[in-house]
């Protein structure tokens, strides 16, 4: 992207997001790309750095635990491995090891799953290959400790075993040479020492004449003399040859090695790489976590629609003092490019400007943004700004030269794809005239089709915003009341200075106040006033809505309350029902099993009586009792006298009598061939072929009515 003037990065703070991002970076891979972050202009670009630092996101937020732990500095010790005859020791070989075993488990990692859900992060590795050789060829020489193994060579486990050996020897004569001296009593406290990679032994000054050897040196003091007896010197001699002789053969092992893993060294190069991208993704997705940014959506076309946006420094800054951070939600593009933004000072228009350069900025470099996941961002190829004084000493310009120079460069080079960001427009020369240049200018940068915001006091752009395709006014809310700003962006209408009602909130004289009015053109003023007055009007109406939509809220809360009632009772109703459904079935079940038992009983005595007659009494008493039998005729009377039978076509809320047990009951529900009846509180289902339609006798009615 190209910027104008090279001072756009400091000036909309993306500097300070990129020292942020820094300092989550370990690798100096990944540092070294954070400090040079490039902000780009191709959509597929873009949208591949931006869906690995969520991918990311989401492995954190879900404590998935990713294999990139190795973030060693390892760019000294690969160039080494690309030079002809160079050799790397065992530590160094050891960090290449590591190296090569961080790139394993990374493509471990992606197995077929996350080969498909990970796609951002799986782009890393792709054009590689794991080589499992590397290992092999360390560990075949070093071992864990980065020590050269005796397996390493026969030549050097021969020189390790006879070093052993002509060490204890060497040991052994010691240790005889020791008793000796301290049965002397010539043995200093310190008794034996290394001097110049030679075993000697520490005798008191006055007798080192006595001791055969050679005198290596003498302590501080002079107290003591270090001397390697002559029965050790031949030894000595011995196990020093041995031991160069060990460090050459190391020597030529590790160049050997060395030679054979830099046929590797481009691959280790791209390993390293590899690492450090997946550090540098890192440190996005955790930077993204510390201010909330969000995936945004993004198209190839020069437009902004940002939906409760943040400015990410701010909002860190406010989180730190607990105070609230007001999001801005902003819309540019097709045919509303430009936004006038108009208000009082300190209300925060510049904020609002730097909002929406910074967070474009930080997209196109791939970074995670603070605003909601539905708002979406276009791709501009250039960003231009101009904020605040601009006086130049060197070039003997002033505020209003430098102005008029950089909308000069604006007019020029602006077109389709430019985004821009001009704060108080025309400001630093005579209002009437510097109002009337920022109107060509505006009206130059609608012709270029670039998308931009712009912020002023000036009356007649506010005026020309409202009345010119392609722009569109917008506001910051100012509370007249307490006089303070709500730093609340509202687009669709300019906004009032507030500067009456500001110079009376400092407590500026009345009489200077209103001699100031006089002043001003009466027109100016009314305008003036009456925008106050419409802000004032729109948060009243903002404000009745907001308790409108609570009360709907709570509304339909309450109707859902009100609905669950009402389906717990049906419910219950319903659980009722199959109660009393349940227990008659259970006495018609009872009743069965008792009449079967009688039954069984009878058959049983058939077959043992001679007299057949009692038995058939027995069976008579049990299946038409008496009682029974007296019970449903008096039942038959009482209904017989009540109703009478009409007959035809059953009809919902017909009386009508059940053919079996004589019962009246109204009909409730047609369902077929069956009805629903409500006899007494219980509604029942019974066959329409066993109902018969009833009505009351009119003598029944009559005593009823008495």
């Amino acid at each position: 992207m190209k910027l104008f003037p090279e001072t756009a990065i400091a000036q909309l703070e993306f500097d300070k997001v990129k020292e942020l991002l820094v300092n989550y970076c370990q690798a100096e891979y990944a540092r070294e790309k954070a400090k040079q972050l490039r902000i780009h202009t191709r959509k597929d670009f873009v949208e591949n750095e931006l869906r690995q630092s969520h991918e990311y996101r989401q492995l954190i937020a879900n404590s998935i635990y990713f294999p990139n732990d190795y973030v060693l500095n390892l760019s000294r010790e690969l160039k080494l491995l690309s030079i002809p005859g160079a050799v790397l020791n065992g530590d160094e070989l050891m960090q290449v090891r590591k190296l090569a075993e961080s790139i394993e488990k990374i493509f471990r990692w992606f197995d077929a799953e996350r080969r498909q859900v990970y796609g951002g992060l799986l782009k890393i590795i792709d054009g590689t290959y794991y080589e499992k050789v590397i290992i092999e060829l360390i560990d075949d020489v070093l071992d864990e400790y980065g020590q050269v193994k005796d397996s390493a060579s026969d030549e050097l486990r021969n020189i390790r075993m006879s070093l052993y050996r002509k060490r204890n020897e060497l040991r052994k004569v010691f240790e005889k040479i020791i008793s000796k001296l301290n049965k002397a009593g010539y043995l200093a406290d310190i008794e034996e020492s290394f001097m110049n990679g030679r075993r000697v032994v520490a005798i008191f000054a006055e007798q080192k004449r006595t001791v055969k050897g050679i005198l290596h040196g003498e302590s501080d003091s002079r107290k003591t003399s270090f001397i390697e007896p002559e029965e050790t010197i031949e030894l000595n001699n011995q196990v020093h040859e041995l031991e160069n002789a060990e460090k050459k053969e190391v020597y030529r092992i590790l160049r050997e090695l060395t030679s054979k893993l830099s046929f590797y060294s481009s691959l280790l190069f791209s390993y390293y790489n590899i690492v450090g991208e997946y550090d540098f993704i890192r440190a996005k997705a955790k930077l993204a976590i510390e201010i909330r940014g969000e995936y945004p959506v993004i198209h190839d076309k020069a437009a902004v629609h940002l939906v409760d946006a943040y400015h990410p420094l701010l909002f860190l800054y406010n989180l730190r003092q607990q105070k609230p951070t007001i999001p801005v939600s902003v819309t540019l593009g097709d045919d509303k490019r430009i936004l006038v933004i108009s208000g009082p000072n300190a209300g925060g228009k510049t904020v609002t400007l730097k909002t929406v350069g910074l967070l474009q900025m930080m997209v196109q470099s791939g970074l995670l943004v603070p605003v909601h996941p539905s708002s979406q961002f276009g791709i501009f190829k250039q960003l231009m700004i101009h904020i605040g004084d601009t006086q130049s000493i060197e070039f003997e310009l002033s505020t209003y030269s430098s102005h008029l120079l950089h909308m000069k460069h604006f007019i020029e080079n602006a077109n389709g794809r430019t985004l821009f960001f001009i704060d108080e427009l025309g400001s630093g020369s005579d209002p009437n005239l510097g109002g009337a240049f920022a109107e060509v200018i505006l009206l130059e940068l609608v012709k270029k089709h670039a998308v931009g915001i712009v912020t002023t006091h000036y009356l007649n752009l506010k005026v020309m915003a409202g009345k010119t395709p392609g722009i569109l006014n917008g506001a910051m809310a100012f509370d007249e009341k307490h006089l303070l700003p709500q730093y609340k962006l509202i687009i669709g209408k300019p906004g009032s200075s507030y500067t009456f009602s500001i110079a009376e909130r400092i407590g500026l004289d009345k009489q200077l106040i209103n001699r100031a009015r006089k002043l001003v053109d009466e027109e100016h003023f009314r305008l003036d006033k009456l925008l106050n007055r419409t802000e004032q009007d729109l948060q009243q109406l903002e404000k009745r809505e907001k308790e409108l939509n609570h009360l709907l809220k709570e509304n339909e809360k309450k109707k859902k309350e009100m609905q669950q009632v009402l389906d717990k009772e049906k419910h219950k109703q319903q659980v009722e029902l199959l109660k009393e459904q349940n227990r008659v079935s259970e006495e018609r079940i009872a009743y069965l099993k008792d009449m079967e038992r009688k039954l069984r009983q009878v058959v049983l005595e058939w077959k043992k009586e001679e007299n057949k007659s009692k038995v058939i009494k027995q069976i008579d008493a049990l299946l038409f009792k008496k009682d029974e039998k007296k019970v449903v005729s008096k039942m038959l009377k009482k209904i017989d006298s009540k109703y009478k039978e009409v007959g035809g076509e059953i009809k919902v809320g017909d009386k009508v009598k059940m053919k079996r047990n004589h019962q009246v009951g109204e009909v409730l529900e047609l369902r077929g061939k069956r009805a629903v009846v409500k006899i007494g509180m219980l509604p029942m289902q019974v066959e329409s072929k066993d109902l018969v339609v009833v009505e009351e006798k009119p003598d029944t009615q009559k005593a009823a009515s008495n």
